[in-house]
């Protein structure tokens, strides 16, 4: 029997309970608010796909066109991020926890001088296979507008911004984009549709987690049944940041035996010190849970900025021989039954 199956009732327990009695009234009025969810027919010839690996490359590379471009955190978040939508008519096929690459337009001079295309850029995608509109016709990528501020100007120096991603937030509809991909066999779903599923995301690092979420409760996909838990830690500054989370409230209100969010605000938040409160910090906070969860099969997944790792690693390992495990043993097994799923950037 699956190790996930044996510590289900428990399991539901840990998605049950709540810290407090505040959370406990905060958590009620959103599911109050959120709208139910309902699973959208989708064209089930894409679950025939396989997994598309490098279809299109920088020599031989995919031209689609902007749908949309919406800013999507608050007036009041740390930078801005978008939500794009791209038309592909189904022609880049791809599955979930997979990238694309983006090639913006211009040239630079490289080393030898010698004027050449600018490089490609990887995006975690942000939409399943069905894309937003459950019809394969579109793909959408979560981008953060990279921006530099020079202390010497006191104010952003535009000659240092982010090449593709200042593109992909400004373009307007019908903009062509070069892309090439997808690529990706890292943060693939577990096959088991009644794994339980842990994901921890920090900023733009919640894509490809968008895309499990969605499969899992948003898809009628007759042969991927999602019987599992899917428990998502996500880390962003402050609320203003937060990333999809009218979707996501609404999943938790519809599926709470199945769907747990808990989110580090670390402008926001303190910690059991009294500092910020950072993703390794609420990790934590459910530390005993997790690791029984991770002993039983669970999988867990880490996307965003590559300094999120050394503090979670940090953190894991600090529990682990309070535990009285050899976390570097316990680690490896993990790693050798693929249960966990690092990407980051």
């Amino acid at each position: 029997m699956n190790a996930a199956v044996v510590q289900r009732p428990s399991v539901k327990a840990v998605f049950a309970s709540k810290p407090s009695a505040k959370r406990n009234s905060v958590r009620s009025a959103v599911r109050a608010a959120a709208t139910e969810v309902k699973r959208a027919d989708v064209p089930l010839e894409l679950e025939e796909i396989g997994l598309p690996m490098n279809t299109f490359n920088p020599k031989k590379p995919f031209t689609g066109k902007i749908k949309s471009v919406e800013r999507i955190v608050g007036p009041n978040a740390t930078g801005e991020t978008c939500h794009i939508i791209i038309e592909t008519n189904g022609d880049i096929p791809f599955v979930e926890g997979q990238s694309y690459g983006v090639i913006p337009p211009g040239t630079k001079v490289n080393s030898k001088g010698k004027e050449v295309p600018h490089g490609t850029r990887l995006y975690s995608i942000a939409s399943t296979r069905y894309g937003d509109s459950f019809d394969g016709q579109t793909a959408s990528l979560c981008v953060r507008r990279a921006t530099y501020w020079c202390p010497e100007l006191g104010k952003e120096d535009p000659a240092k911004k982010g090449i593709c991603s200042n593109f992909l937030c400004d373009a307007t509809p019908g903009t062509e984009i070069t892309m090439t991909g997808p690529t990706g066999k890292v943060l693939l779903l577990p096959e088991d549709p009644n794994a339980v599923v842990i994901m921890v995301a920090t900023g733009t690092g919640i894509a490809p987690f968008r895309t499990f979420w969605r499969r899992m409760f948003m898809e009628n996909v007759p042969n991927y049944k999602f019987t599992g838990l899917a428990w998502l830690f996500m880390g962003v500054a402050n609320s203003d940041a937060k990333l999809y989370d009218d979707e996501i409230q609404s999943i938790a209100a519809t599926y709470p035996d199945q769907f747990r969010i808990d989110y580090a605000l670390s402008r926001e938040q303190t910690n059991k010190s009294g500092g910020k409160m950072y993703i390794q910090d609420k990790v934590e906070e459910y530390a005993d849970e997790i690791f029984d969860l991770m002993k039983n099969g669970a999988h867990m997944y880490f996307c965003g900025l590559k300094g999120m790792m050394p503090g979670i690693l940090e953190m894991l390992e600090r529990v682990a021989t309070e535990k009285g495990l050899n976390w570097s043993e316990f680690y490896e097994g993990l790693k050798h039954n693929n249960q966990v799923h690092v990407e980051v950037y």
